[in-house]
């Protein structure tokens, strides 16, 4: 398959994001599907409790305390998640859908090489979500070489999971394109 079919199969029709991002693709674990599913679909369904914040639905109370400790545990976490970020995968610019991402690699798999793609979906979260996926294209691009990864047939409560998520980075990323930036 060509870079440019590559493209129209994983984002052609689908909402994708392109963020920087620590992430990686690894030859095929041991580890079964099944566990890998539900270990991404838990991780995804926490990040959205966490991210969306207070539902709407929710009573407002006059306490202001709540929100003064939630911030204070979000400095926590951030805190606690750089001490874990010893040994991450680089940042890198990425382009991904709920079919499949676009990265580049210093050293590329054979088309068709399975194995898994690694993300941290969240700067403030040292945890990883790891998606089966097959390299279908690359192409040389300095200073390396772009590989295009095809998830694998996911559960449908994971890719809906993995939907929402790049929803709410799209949904954030529209926010701050139209926040008025300062004059200087």
């Amino acid at each position: 398959m060509n870079p440019a079919e590559a493209e129209r199969l994983l984002f052609g029709e689908t909402l994708a994001c392109e963020e920087l991002r620590p992430a990686a693709f690894v030859p095929r674990a041991d580890q079964p599907r099944p566990v890998l599913a539900a270990s991404g679909e838990a991780l995804l369904r926490a990040l959205a409790v966490v991210e969306d914040g207070p539902r709407p639905e929710e009573p407002e109370s006059g306490d202001h305390a709540l929100p003064r400790i939630e911030a204070k545990l979000d400095l926590l976490t951030t805190l606690v998640a750089g001490l874990c970020r010893m040994d991450e995968d680089p940042a890198r610019a990425l382009r991904w859908s709920a079919k499949g991402a676009s990265l580049v690699l210093d050293e590329a798999p054979a088309s068709g090489a399975s194995g898994l793609f690694r993300v941290r979906p969240a700067d403030w979260l040292p945890s990883t979500l790891l998606l089966p996926a097959t390299a279908i294209a690359s192409a040389v691009e300095a200073p390396g070489t772009r590989v295009w990864l095809r998830f694998e047939a996911l559960p449908a409560p994971l890719e809906a999971a993995l939907e929402r998520h790049l929803f709410r980075i799209h949904r954030r990323a529209v926010a701050e394109s139209r926040r008025p930036r300062p004059t200087e």
